[in-house]
């Protein structure tokens, strides 16, 4: 080998070692690599999480329209106890409401198509019932000033006791009555005439002012009663037949409008094919008497 083969033999050593060098410089300047932990003995491994697995969801079917999402919500009905009660009670003031409308259109209608002078004879009536009612007021307000005013009250008292007690006979039945007044006689060929229509008549004569009332003998009073009673009449258990004839104290200027108003006793006893006359008269005798019935268990409270 020549000496030239030499030197860079000894040149390429040189560089090994140099390169040996640079080599474990690097290797001591970057930091050694640290083992991954062991797990410790005592500690298991953990398990892997499961996956959360997604709930099926509901088909929601076809899609619904504004209309049936609205009938969905009315129907069926969800209704409460207290809301069922509202209904009710509103039901039955409307329903109240509502038959009195209608009776005042019927009345209404009755009058709008009555005739002038029926619509005059009406308010006459009317005017006299009230006249009659300021009458009876006055009166009993000069009974109380004299029983108040009088130097002897008890000689007062009694006078005033006895003339009601006269009023209250005639009320009963148990006197006999004479006064002005009217008589009407229902003539029934037909036998159509009722028990309920001769009733109507005696409250249409009570409500014009009738003091006294006579039917075919038979003294009409508070109690009294009428029963259909083969093809005549039963008042009080006393069977009476055709002709009716009516006796009756009062005012002759309110009793005979009051029978005769449009739709009132005249009209319904003619639209029944009955005869109906009515004679004003400044003298009826009412004679028919009712005994005098002492109440079994009723007594005056007054000491």
């Amino acid at each position: 080998m020549s000496d030239h083969d030499e030197k860079t033999a000894e040149d390429r050593g040189d560089t090994r070692d140099g390169g040996g060098e640079s080599g474990n410089r690097l290797r001591k300047e970057l930091p050694q690599e640290v083992p991954a932990a062991a797990p410790a003995a005592d500690e298991a491994p953990k398990e892997p999480e499961p996956e959360p697995v997604a709930e099926p969801q509901p088909d929601p079917g076809p899609r619904l329209t504004g209309r049936q999402r609205l009938v969905q919500g009315l129907w069926p009905p969800r209704v409460t106890r207290a809301q069922l009660i509202v209904a009710v009670l509103l039901f039955g003031l409307g329903f109240g409401l509502a038959v009195q409308v209608a009776s005042n259109s019927d009345s209404d209608s009755a009058l709008r198509g009555a005739r002038q002078e029926d619509l005059v004879r009406i308010l006459d009536e009317l005017d006299d019932r009230t006249q009659r009612l300021e009458d009876e007021k006055r009166g009993l307000e000069q009974q109380r000033d004299e029983l108040e005013n009088s130097s002897d009250q008890a000689e007062e008292a009694r006078k005033q006791t006895i003339e009601k007690e006269r009023q209250l006979g005639i009320l009963a039945g148990t006197v006999a009555a004479q006064g002005p007044g009217i008589t009407m006689t229902i003539v029934d060929t037909k036998g159509t005439v009722e028990a309920d229509m001769l009733l109507d008549a005696i409250q249409e004569l009570r409500a014009a002012g009738a003091e006294a009332i006579q039917v075919n003998g038979v003294r009409v009073v508070a109690g009294t009663y009428l029963a259909d009673s083969g093809k005549g009449v039963s008042v009080d258990g006393n069977k009476i037949n055709a002709p009716y004839r009516f006796k009756v104290i009062g005012k002759p200027q309110d009793l005979e409008p009051a029978l005769n108003i449009p739709g009132g006793v005249v009209q319904t006893l003619e639209k029944e094919q009955a005869t109906v006359t009515i004679e004003r008269s400044t003298d009826i005798v009412v004679d028919a008497l009712r005994a005098a019935k002492r109440p079994d268990y009723a007594r005056s409270s007054s000491q």
